[in-house]
C-alpha cells in the first residue's frame, strides 16, 4: 500500500477505478455466483446497487420525457414521428430538431440501462 493510498483510505478518499480494474472484479464476482459461493451481504449489496442505478437512471429518463414532451408540443408531432423523419434526412440541421434527435437517442440509451438494471429482457 502505498502512502497516498493508505491516507486516501484513513480520510475515506476513493479513487476512480479504472474500467479493466472493474471488469475484472465483475469477473470474480460472476464467477462466484456461477460456483455459488454468495454470501447474503453480497447478495444484498449487489441487489442495492443496481436498484440504487435503476432508481437514478429513472430520474434521468422522466426528465429526459419531459423535455420530449415541450418538443412534441411546440413541433406538434411525436418524438417517434419526428426521428423516423429526422433519420430519414427529411429534416432540416435547425438546432432544434439536432438537440430532439440528442434527447431520443438518450432517452432510448437510458430505457435500455434501466431494462439491463432491473432484469428485464431486452427489445
Amino acid at each position: 500500500m502505498t502512502r497516498q493510498s493508505a491516507v486516501q483510505g484513513i480520510l475515506g478518499e476513493t479513487t476512480l477505478e479504472t474500467p479493466t480494474l472493474t471488469a475484472e472484479r465483475l469477473r470474480a464476482l460472476a464467477e462466484l455466483y456461477e460456483q455459488g459461493q454468495v454470501s447474503e451481504l453480497m447478495e444484498r449489496t449487489l441487489a442495492k446497487l443496481l436498484r440504487h442505478e435503476a432508481d437514478a437512471c429513472q430520474v434521468q429518463l422522466r426528465q429526459l420525457q419531459a423535455d420530449l414532451r415541450e418538443f412534441e408540443q411546440k413541433y406538434q408531432r411525436s418524438s417517434t414521428e419526428f426521428y423516423q423523419q429526422f433519420q430519414a434526412g427529411h429534416t432540416s440541421d435547425a438546432m432544434d430538431y439536432v438537440e430532439w434527435a440528442s434527447l431520443i437517442q438518450m432517452a432510448d440509451n437510458l430505457t435500455k440501462r434501466l431494462r439491463l438494471l432491473r432484469g428485464e429482457a431486452s427489445g
